[in-house]
């Protein structure tokens, strides 16, 4: 299976690491630590090979995918032998990535988006797309009345009225043009009902919401602990450290705002109560893609004894993120290929805001994505 994976921030961090890890698995050059599909566990049928992978993509900014890896190599994000070998692959995957399309409304914004999708899918014969948000986060926006149906978003959009953010306007485009799509950030993406429709109507399947990377990826595992002894969790409260093109972008309260609450819902989900506390991100340019977190939890344990847990992580963003993506475009493929439509719950392993109504434990999230990827392939039922 020819997969074309389109990535929304095609020159972002988090892009041309996944571009470059991708190339770099596919020359046999580096192992494949980070990504979940190549465990045992996961590695289903029908997964396309990251060989067959075709990555392409929009971006508002023009620096060369070739200078965005060698900068991140300089960074000590990449290897630079690596970015090296691979410039020709690179340079291949720059002639891909397109600047962003304007039109004059939403709706002509949304056909050249579309148009873009499928001169690309035609071009390089893909049998499937999946488009990957890994742009910045964007604000939460006001409900709209448009949102209700599939057909009332498409009148209002027919009317010139600007009525989505622009991750839904990405995902509105993806479905028309017959694409999948993965939110990898906090914003509304596919998240609204009219778009849920229009996703069953055509038969395409999607995932989100906010890569699990790091700080919740650590609380994912361990407020079930709390919650499985017992234990009552009185205050959780958190401090990240950003630098890079994520981090400049949650200075803004907007963005910020929207990213801390995806954050905190693994808590209140998982211990079934919202602890005081809360999280906090600053941006410390100097500290590039890296990313701290510092945590400190105090629970209450038999005869209501208070202790405390205080733990750091600090961890490179993009190296954490880019093999998700991978994992995601995978899966995401297979899950259109096996005929399933509509939102991926079962994906929720990989997200801090998952779609759905479904468990936020670790270990839950990986029976259920286990089990999913075992029905994948060719003949499976969807």
């Amino acid at each position: 299976m020819t997969l074309g994976v389109w990535l929304v921030g095609g020159r972002g961090s988090v892009a041309v690491t996944s571009i470059v890890g991708a190339h770099a698995l596919r020359a046999g050059l580096m192992p494949a630590t980070g990504c979940v599909t190549e465990l045992p566990e996961v590695r289903a049928a029908g997964l396309a090979g990251f060989g067959e992978l075709v990555f392409g993509g929009h971006d508002l900014v023009s620096t060369p995918v070739t200078k965005k890896a060698e900068q991140l190599a300089a960074a000590g994000v990449l290897p630079a032998a690596l970015v090296s070998a691979l410039h020709p692959d690179l340079t291949g995957v720059d002639a891909e990535i397109r600047p962003v399309p304007a039109g004059a409304t939403q709706a002509e914004t949304a056909a050249l988006l579309e148009a873009d999708l499928v001169d690309f899918r035609r071009r390089h014969a893909l049998d499937r797309v999946v488009v990957i948000n890994v742009s910045s986060t964007e604000a939460a926006p006001a409900p709209h009345p448009a949102h209700a149906t599939a057909a009332e978003l498409e009148a209002a959009l027919r009317r010139g009225e600007t009525v989505l953010p622009p991750s839904a306007l990405y995902a509105y485009a993806a479905f028309t043009a017959g694409c999948s799509y993965v939110d990898f950030t906090p914003s509304t993406g596919a998240r609204l009902p009219a778009l849920e429709e229009l996703a069953r109507d055509r038969g395409l399947p999607y995932a989100g919401n906010d890569g699990k990377t790091g700080e919740t990826l650590l609380k994912s595992v361990l407020a079930p602990m709390f919650a499985h002894r017992h234990l009552q969790v009185r205050t959780w409260s958190g401090v990240n450290l950003l630098g890079g093109g994520d981090g400049a972008n949650l200075a803004d309260p907007g963005a910020n705002a929207a990213k801390s609450a995806s954050k905190q819902r693994v808590l209140s989900e998982t211990l079934g109560y919202q602890p005081q506390g809360a999280v906090r991100i600053e941006y410390v340019e100097d500290i590039g893609d890296f990313k701290t977190a510092w945590d400190l939890v105090t629970f209450s344990g038999f005869l209501g004894t208070v202790m405390r847990l205080e733990f750091t992580w600090h961890g490179c963003d993009s190296a954490l993120a880019a093999p998700l993506v991978l994992d995601l475009a995978r899966l995401t493929g297979a899950a259109h290929a096996a005929g399933h439509a509509g939102p991926l719950t079962d994906l929720a392993f990989f997200f801090k805001d998952p779609i759905g109504d479904v468990a936020h434990g670790f270990a839950e999230q990986w029976r259920a994505l286990t089990a999913f990827a075992a029905r994948l392939g060719p003949g499976s039922p969807a």
